[in-house]
């Protein structure tokens, strides 16, 4: 059985890779533009944020999943709803500021 302890490495080795990963996209990109290239074909930012909201709210999740915080978490559609909007926005503002 999981300690409280190795749940919070572990999330917190995934956390601050997350961050490193947000880190170093922005510092590789030299350029922010409206459209994003990915294999040849262009994607509108506003999906590759949506996506990565997504993403985002998945990992929050699993965090929640596995410290066993759901009993201390409101209504969870509106929680993860309202995450997954704080993330598309934190995503847009990161990358897309200009």
């Amino acid at each position: 059985m999981r300690t409280l302890r190795t749940v919070l490495i572990t999330v917190g080795a995934a956390g601050a890779a997350v961050l490193v990963f947000a880190f170093l996209a922005v510092r590789v990109s030299s350029h922010h533009s409206l459209t994003v290239d990915v294999l040849g074909s262009y994607f509108p930012a506003w999906m590759v944020c949506m996506l990565s909201g997504l993403a985002l709210t998945f990992v929050a999740h699993w965090i929640v999943q596995a410290c066993n915080l759901k009993p201390y978490i409101g209504p969870a559609p509106l929680i993860y709803s309202c995450l997954m909007i704080i993330f598309t926005f934190a995503t847009w503002i990161l990358f897309y500021q200009n």
